[in-house]
């Protein structure tokens, strides 16, 4: 389960309760059954997209959003960007639909106030807006990530991406079990990075790389927002880069965060360094917890696995082809074991002289898209492998087709959807297949 979902003593936690509590629940193991998706979205007028759409018509809109009767999660991240966050599926088909139909009640409500979703890795039209949320959390977290340059605002104001949720997997080991998982998931990730870039403007100007947003967060933060030694033992791994990563912010009020008082950003305290010494307080279970949600690596376990580094993607259905692939090649055995094979030599493909995403696979992943052959060539075979897994998940033809379709238009030529912006982006209100049913 969660880390959030266990009970919470309230007193302070020593560090090998930390360490305890990081290696027994962050890999939640067991059969692969479930599925997820968070998808994040720019919210732009309907009728003119690169019209600037006010903060209060946004509150407004925002508004009428929170009273629909959704089975998805939805929530606001600090530049406006929209997020739902789909409840754990049993199968691929029941997470499309779940998520689907929120999305005609969004889209159909954000219409009725002239508005529209947008799916981009950043904002085709418009530089970052000044901060909607105006809360001590993200005043302590903008504060914290302004000490290591500009990306971190940017990140909060200007991406939007789509998180694949899958299981951890089996305890014991094989194609199913959470060390090859969690191996699989790093070597994927560039591919993912590559084949669905989809952000080539950062500030309403060309960025240079196909995949802004990934730029963004290679550049965010040197041990925040990059993997553990992938290496080791996962569990091991995740637990000493939980502990030595700094501590972004100390909540305020009276320690739990629901407080009006200012949260303490320190300089350079390690969660380690606060659990031994007890400065600037002692820490709490609930520390740890919140803690966990400022890491921000390729790929997270919080019980499952959080693969975080696909960009937003155009079009009404877009984001259900990287959701179809991804849980085609984790839960198929067959196509895990062969996925596995196909992406195992890229981690010899160029010198690790950095942690993902900073080391050159993934930085070139965002620069090049899959005009990288090594890319290229993996992303190829494991379009090939999902497309003969999916009917075996019971994948939809509609499904099946939308993702057959991008593998010809993009995959094969070498090509993303970054490749495809010289004409205007599009909205997730235009017109395409329904590749729901």
């Amino acid at each position: 389960m969660p880390l959030g979902d266990m009970p919470d003593s309230g007193g302070p936690l020593a560090e090998d309760e930390a360490e305890d509590l990081l290696r027994c629940i962050c890999f939640k193991t067991g059969p692969p059954r479930t599925v997820g998706v968070e998808l994040e979205w720019f919210v732009h007028d309907l009728g003119s997209p690169r019209l600037r759409v006010t903060p209060d018509r946004l509150r407004t809109a925002f508004g009428v959003l929170r009273t629909l009767p959704l089975r998805s999660a939805l929530t606001f991240e600090p530049g406006g960007q929209l997020e739902l966050s789909s409840p754990p599926a049993g199968s691929l088909m029941e997470c499309v639909t779940t998520v689907s139909a929120d999305l005609t009640a969004v889209r159909t409500a954000l219409a009725a106030h002239g508005l529209t979703l947008t799916g981009a890795g950043t904002d085709p039209w418009h530089p970052p807006r000044d901060r909607l949320l105006r809360q001590p959390r993200y005043d302590a977290m903008e504060t914290y990530l302004d000490r290591t340059g500009p990306a971190g605002r940017a990140m909060m104001r200007d991406s939007a991406s789509v998180q694949v949720c899958l299981d951890a997997g089996h305890e014991e080991p094989g194609p199913l079990g959470f060390e090859r998982r969690w191996r699989l998931a790093h070597l994927l990730g560039p591919v993912l990075v590559a084949a669905f870039a989809n952000s080539p403007v950062l500030h309403g100007r060309p960025s240079g790389l196909r995949s802004a947003r990934q730029g963004l967060w290679a550049d965010l933060d040197p041990v925040r927002a990059t993997a553990p030694d992938t290496r080791r033992e996962p569990r091991a791994a995740w637990a000493a880069h939980v502990l030595d990563a700094p501590v972004m912010c100390v909540r305020g009020g009276d320690g739990d965060g629901t407080g009006d008082g200012p949260w303490a950003v320190p300089e350079a305290l390690t969660l380690r360094e606060w659990l031994r010494s007890g400065w600037p307080r002692p820490a709490t279970r609930g520390d740890l917890d919140y803690h966990l949600t400022t890491l921000f690596p390729p790929v997270r376990p919080r019980g499952h696995l959080e693969l975080r580094m696909i960009d937003a993607q155009p079009g009404e259905d877009g984001w259900i082809v990287p959701l179809a692939v991804t849980a085609a090649l984790f839960d198929d055995p067959v196509a895990a074991e062969a996925a596995y094979r196909v992406v195992e030599p890229l981690a010899g493909v160029a010198p690790a002289a950095a942690p993902p995403p900073r080391d050159a696979l993934w930085r070139g992943a965002a620069r090049d898209g899959l005009t990288a052959p090594a890319l290229r060539e993996a992303a190829v075979a494991c379009f090939a492998l999902a497309l003969r897994a999916l009917p075996r998940r019971g994948a939809s033809t509609a499904v099946v087709d939308a993702v057959a379709a991008f593998h010809e238009r993009h995959v094969l030529r070498g090509r993303c959807p970054a490749d495809d912006q010289s004409s205007p982006v599009t909205t997730a209100g235009a017109p395409g297949k329904d590749a729901r049913t």
